[in-house]
């Protein structure tokens, strides 16, 4: 079995987690691979040395993919597949992991249920992105995402003027800091930050916020998943203006070109294991309805 690794190497004793993980790995028939910005943490090649690079995965043979740290690493992993149906095990290092379905405590039951293939799979509805127009390179697709896509101001905060279109139909023009563009599995991140619903991850549908609207007249939108939300930069609030893609990469929009979001023509696939639902987790990382703080008078 053929399973990729990738980490946050900021996370302390990451390196001796890897051993860990590498031995443990080794003892139940998994053959690991790396991405190549942790690959020095790995043991000294005192035995079998680093696992090879992800890029050496034969081609659609890599079984799943293990991310090690908080949603941060999660998500950058869903963008190194690039739309391959390989699934995601989250273990998390970090602090609420909303994502993550393990912790360091249970790499045994982990590797052993990777091996057995003793796990549940959730198809996640991923998001495409295209930037045309004016300037545009033939349409730069950009990359795949998890959870948003998001038009915001670079530089000096300031309010934005968008023109926002669902499937060719003007929504209205927002007056905000920006528009969130996000996935059911989003809606619980920045869109959630900015006021928007919380979307079981099942539904099929994308989630339009914008960020502190500069009017009492703008609520969150709950759209179709077959739906293309296209926004646009209206003149002269053109300049500065950066998209970026589920929190990690941006890149800029020149004037005259405009965003394009759709649905993914494949999803990712998150691996789950044990009974752990999702209001559990809403509870137990969110705290959602937690009245712990009242007291019976």
């Amino acid at each position: 079995m053929n399973v990729g690794v990738v980490g946050n190497p900021n996370y302390p004793d990451l390196g001796a987690f890897l051993a860990t993980l590498q031995q443990k790995a080794s003892s139940v028939g998994i053959k690991l691979y790396t991405e190549e910005r942790i690959q020095t943490l790995w043991p000294a090649p005192a035995s079998d040395g680093a696992p090879p690079p992800l890029s050496d995965a034969p081609p659609g043979d890599l079984d799943c993919l293990i991310t090690l740290g908080g949603d941060g690493t999660l998500l950058r992993g869903a963008r190194l597949l690039n739309g391959a149906d390989t699934p995601i095990l989250g273990l998390n290092l970090g602090r609420v992991g909303f994502l993550t379905t393990a912790a360091p405590d249970t790499l045994d039951w982990v590797l052993d249920s990777i091996a057995r293939r003793a796990y549940t799979t959730e198809p996640r509805l991923a998001l495409q992105s295209a930037i045309t127009g004016k300037g545009a390179k033939s349409g730069r697709v950009e990359p795949l995402v998890l959870n948003d896509v998001v038009v915001h101001k670079g530089g000096v905060a300031r309010v934005l003027r968008l023109k926002v279109s669902v499937d060719g139909d003007e929504v209205a023009q927002y007056s905000a800091d920006g528009i969130i563009v996000s996935t059911p599995t989003g809606s619980t991140a920045y869109s959630m930050s900015a006021g928007g619903p919380i979307v079981v991850p099942t539904v099929d549908a994308i989630v339009v916020t914008a960020i502190c609207p500069h009017t009492l007249a703008v609520r969150p939108l709950v759209l179709p998943a077959t739906a293309v939300v296209t926004i646009q930069p209206i003149p002269p609030w053109t300049d500065e203006v950066l998209v970026s893609f589920d929190g990690q990469v941006g890149q800029p929009m020149q004037p005259g070109e405009r965003l394009e979001v759709r649905r993914a023509a494949r999803p990712i696939h998150l691996i789950r294991l044990g009974p752990e639902g999702f209001f559990k987790r809403l509870r137990k990382k969110l705290h959602w309805g937690d009245l712990s703080d009242r007291t019976r008078k």
